[in-house]
């Protein structure tokens, strides 16, 4: 993971923390990333893809910064039961919390069958001198756990299904799969941005995979140290053991360290939120994480042995490319049933929709706005090197063809079980891809995520790098904003990082550009024709990465016209 550049002079945090963040000028900053919630929603795919969203919610908050908009990335072997209520799911936290879903993608390929993909990207909002972090600091400071109680669901989320291959008896893992409760986690949204912007919290840490075992593990480090009394964590079944409060997954909860003169001050808040809260522990200065019960010690470890000191070795690889397939474009049919489940507008800072490459938000009361986008691979691509470097280039060029510049990148890596030789092989070519692409670029990798063991019954996923891209837009009333009557259409072609910055430097003169992606050049036009609501096609083929344009005029060295809109 270290191969992948994260350095650049915007990076107010790269990797690392529960989001990357990004400096946007005139005071402003972005936190984004991506996660996955794959095996939760190959057992329950509604209430899997529902507490994928409200996690990557918590994780943006957990850096001080407003949701603003989600994104998904869908990779489905058809688009029956199993996708359409993981839409629902998206659509039904989203929607309850108040949070637009604008973007992503839908993919169905026979590959994904047994273990489908469900990836979740947040973006969010904060001033950017505020990036609130997750280090534990101050010792004798409390360890306040607020939100939801804690139960017996989501035990094992993190063992039984994340680090495990489906197969036979997948659905006996239910169980250990969240349940989530979007009101609850709209109060926790609120809550959690209130206590930050009074400045009543030191640190802030999302309750995540693994339950207060990870997430106080993170929390702690070589200089400090965290002790958890497990007895006073609020509860909402009895008899639960330490090890089960320690490690459960219950949805809705994040932990905060308050100085105790604070304690009062958020208690009131979170008490007007109708959240439980309880302080369960307190920072020490022993580098330690200890865990209590009844007064007795039940867990003790030096925290740094479960992150920075934990072992590290060499994945074996084996060179064992598979070919290309060619997939039935059923991928490349209309999806606006999908994005039409979801809340575009909520927030009142939609000025592009989802349907055509990027999205855009605009960063009120300027007129400047994001742009950004979630891609994967070609379809039917097998290579994972060129499956990571066109991820990139395609969320890349989403971005500048909406009009902003590409700033930064956050990526979800899902591959098979990396302790076979040649998964571990696509692992490290696709970051290899990735990095290579971002580097051509310019642009940082500053947030993501690593989903292994997607395989059923020995079966792995093909290698499924999936990049998310934030881009600045200069004014938003100059985004393209779909052909007219008369303009002249064009296919541009040439270098694929030439083609990107021309495109984001030129668009206010365009009325339209639009990558050539699935589907080719037909389905490209289809796409273009449906949101500008005026039909153009053309016989003509155009590669993969080329890009249509419409406008007046156009200046870039190598096109080809392909007509004029009626």
């Amino acid at each position: 993971m270290k191969r992948l550049p994260s350095a650049g002079e915007r990076v107010l945090q790269g990797p690392g923390e529960n989001a990357g963040v990004i400096d946007l000028g005139e005071g402003e900053a972005v936190a984004f990333k991506v996660e996955s919630h794959n095996h939760p929603s190959a057992v329950e795919p509604f209430q899997g893809a529902a507490t994928g969203v409200g996690g990557i919610l918590r994780d943006i908050v957990a850096m001080g910064a407003r949701p603003v908009a989600l994104l998904d990335g869908l990779r489905f072997g058809e688009p029956g039961w199993g996708f359409k209520r993981a839409v629902a799911g998206i659509g039904h936290y989203g929607n309850c919390v108040g949070v637009p879903t604008v973007g992503g993608e839908s993919v169905f390929d026979e590959a994904y069958a047994g273990n489908c993909l469900v990836n979740a990207m947040c973006v969010g909002l904060l001033p950017a001198e505020r990036v609130t972090r997750a280090q534990a600091r101050g010792t004798g400071n409390l360890l306040v756990l607020y939100g939801a109680t804690t139960g017996r669901d989501g035990i094992g989320g993190a063992s039984v299904l994340a680090s495990q291959e489906l197969g036979e008896g997948a659905a006996e893992k239910r169980p250990s799969v969240q349940v989530g409760d979007p009101f609850t986690g709209k109060k926790l949204i609120e809550a959690s941005l209130e206590l930050v912007e009074a400045g009543l919290v030191e640190s802030l840490q999302d309750c995540g995979a693994a339950g207060l075992a990870s997430s106080l593990a993170e929390m702690a480090g070589a200089e400090a140290g965290v002790d958890v009394h497990l007895d006073r964590v609020p509860l909402r079944e009895d008899e639960m053991e330490p090890w089960e409060i320690m490690i459960s997954e219950s949805q809705e909860r994040m932990v905060a360290v308050v100085r105790p003169e604070l304690r009062k001050q958020v208690g009131t808040v979170l008490d007007r939120w109708e959240l439980h809260h309880a302080p369960i522990g307190a920072v020490t200065d022993t580098g330690e994480l200890r865990a209590f019960f009844d007064g007795e010690t039940v867990g003790e470890i030096p925290a740094a042995l479960l992150t920075d000191e934990c072992p590290r070795y060499e994945v074996d690889q084996l060179a064992a490319a598979r070919p290309a397939v060619a997939i039935d474009p059923v991928n490349a049919e209309p999806k606006d049933w999908i994005y039409e489940q979801y809340d575009q507008l909520v927030l009142s800072r939609t000025v592009r929709r989802p349907g055509l490459d990027a999205a855009v938000l605009r960063l009120r009361p300027s007129w400047r706005g994001l742009a950004i986008s979630l891609d994967g691979p070609p379809l039917g691509e097998r290579d994972p090197f060129a499956a990571g470097m066109q991820a990139v280039l395609d969320a890349a060029c989403n971005v500048a063809c909406a009009g902003g510049e590409p700033l930064a990148l956050t990526d979800c890596l899902n591959f098979g079980n990396p302790e076979k030789p040649e998964i571990g092989w696509e692992l490290a070519q696709a970051i290899e891809g990735i990095a290579q692409a971002a580097e051509a670029l310019g642009v940082p990798v500053v947030s993501g995520n690593v989903s292994l063991y997607n395989e059923t019954d020995g079966r792995a996923i093909p290698p499924t790098p999936v990049v998310g891209c934030v881009g600045l837009v200069p004014d938003v009333r100059e985004v393209p904003r779909g052909w007219r009557s008369g303009d002249r259409v064009w296919l541009a072609e040439g270098d694929d990082v030439e083609l990107i910055g021309w495109l984001w430097r030129n668009a206010p003169r365009l009325s339209l550009a639009h990558d050539v992606s699935d589907g080719g050049l037909a389905h490209a036009l289809a796409e273009a024709s449906g949101f500008s609501g005026r039909e153009f096609s053309a016989d003509a083929e155009a590669p993969y990465g080329s890009v249509v344009l419409a406008g007046t005029e156009v200046d870039w060295p190598n096109v080809r016209e392909l007509g004029t809109v009626s």
